[in-house]
């Protein structure tokens, strides 16, 4: 998917030429409060003169003192090419994002080996099953391939085993995806199941849900926007 390189008001950016083919774990830039409406820190109630001046948070587009929106911390849901100045609770979520872009997205789209059982078939396949390097479909292969659209995803529950009572260590062993047949209102169902035999690598397969359950957060996040 060819990108070209955006100036914003908030910074450089390289997204991709279509919207059609933007990440679908990506967010829009935020509108800035203007600055006529805000002559305070949204923070720490300072008033803006002219040595205090005015700083826009790039992810939140709120209006801060420097003190307040002092660091800069990349943030590549919005495709920006360098770090941006960010309010601090922005910061802070931006910061615990990089290493689902820097991991847990090179997990995914890696790949693990899944028994996935379709629908409610007592058929399991092997399959390896791994996210598009567009970051846009997942894909699955096996005797049969299939492509779900990412965005069609509409439930993910992540199967554990392991827990007790008393609290204590879970083992992520599989999940169940529910998505929306494109066209249609018909919703369809997939369960995967981490293998038991020596052939599939169960830490492997654990990190791929772990990974799986954090880009649905992500992906639920870019929904509510």
């Amino acid at each position: 998917d060819a990108k070209k390189l955006v100036r914003s008001p908030s910074g450089l950016r390289m997204v991709p030429e279509h919207r059609a083919a933007r990440s679908p774990f990506g967010l829009d830039e935020p509108p800035w409060v203007p600055d006529k409406e805000c002559p305070r820190c949204m923070q720490c109630d300072t008033k803006f003169d002219f040595i205090t001046r005015k700083h826009h948070c790039r992810r939140c587009g709120k209006c801060f003192c420097d003190k307040c929106c002092s660091k800069k911390v990349p943030l590549p849901r919005m495709c920006f090419v360098d770090p941006v100045r960010q309010c601090a609770e922005c910061a802070l979520v931006s910061q615990k994002e990089t290493e689902f872009y820097d991991k847990q997205l090179k997990v995914l789209m890696n790949g693990a080996t899944f028994f996935v059982t379709l629908g409610t078939s007592d058929k399991s396949e092997l399959m390896v099953c791994r996210l598009s390097n567009n970051q846009r479909y997942l894909v699955l292969d096996g005797d049969s391939h299939y492509e779900i659209e990412i965005i069609q995803i509409s439930t993910v529950q992540i199967l554990t085993e392991g827990f007790t009572p008393g609290g204590g260590n879970t083992r992520a062993i599989g999940m169940i995806l529910q998505y929306k047949v494109p066209g249609s209102e018909e919703v369809m169902q997939m369960k995967f199941t981490a293998g038991e035999d020596f052939s599939c690598n169960k830490k492997l397969s654990a990190s791929w849900l772990a990974a799986m359950h954090k880009a649905t957060k992500l992906l639920y996040e870019s929904r509510d926007q």
